[in-house]
């Protein structure tokens, strides 16, 4: 791994992000202009909602998604689930940095939804899974591929397995009027909305990013 072509975010040792510092220090996923798009969306849509939402930011890594969510929307109570302790260690961190309350917040070790409470029951469950189909690895930047956790990039079949296993799984952890907000690379849209109404979702929504690319959907339970 050349430290010349170590990510500008690495370097910096942290990212702005909806407002938030995002600290960097344990090489957790790099947050992407594109998920602080439809977070700043989710954000809009919680408040306009106007109750305390329970929300839940899984794939959490750096825990920016949740951060942004708890620091924006006013008596949000957030929990984070991922699978990398690296990545339970950075949400810990930027958690502190950003300081928000600790009665508001919990920290799940957690394989998508084994390791989230089975009670457990959301208002939005926030998701920016692994995506990147294995097949295009040598399409994506070597400054990624050499610095960024692959665990948190690639998932197969066509990058759609873990995406699959948490649509399976994420309803049964919503509240009856409860939301998705979904991440995914442009070419899966298609493959979502199926997936989302095989799995008795009411309604999927899919909406492009700043880029005008697809790029995540709104599922209603």
């Amino acid at each position: 791994m050349a430290d010349n072509d170590l990510p500008e975010e690495y370097k910096t040792g942290y990212v702005m992000f909806a407002g938030c510092r995002i600290e960097l220090s344990k090489k957790v996923l790099i947050p992407r202009p594109e998920t602080e798009f439809w977070t700043r969306a989710a954000i809009i849509d919680l408040v306009r909602a106007g109750s305390r939402p329970a929300v839940l930011d899984i794939f959490s890594g750096s825990g920016c998604i949740g951060i942004a969510v708890a620091k924006s929307v006013s008596g949000a109570r957030v929990d984070f689930g991922d699978i990398d302790e690296n990545a339970l260690a950075q949400i810990r961190i930027n958690l502190n940095i950003n300081a928000i309350e600790a009665d508001r917040v919990r920290v799940y070790s957690s394989d998508i939804f084994n390791g989230i409470p089975n009670e457990n029951a959301y208002d939005a469950i926030l998701a920016n899974p692994p995506y990147v189909d294995p097949g295009r690895i040598n399409q994506v930047q070597g400054s990624v591929l050499d610095h960024e956790p692959h665990r948190a990039l690639f998932s197969g079949n066509r990058g759609l397995d873990a995406i699959e296993s948490f649509l399976r799984t994420a309803r049964a952890h919503l509240n009856d009027k409860g939301l998705i907000y979904l991440e995914f690379d442009p070419a899966q849209r298609q493959d979502i909305i199926k997936m989302c109404a095989r799995f008795g979702y009411s309604k999927t929504l899919a909406s492009k990013d700043q880029y005008g690319r697809w790029r995540f959907a709104r599922i209603c339970k």
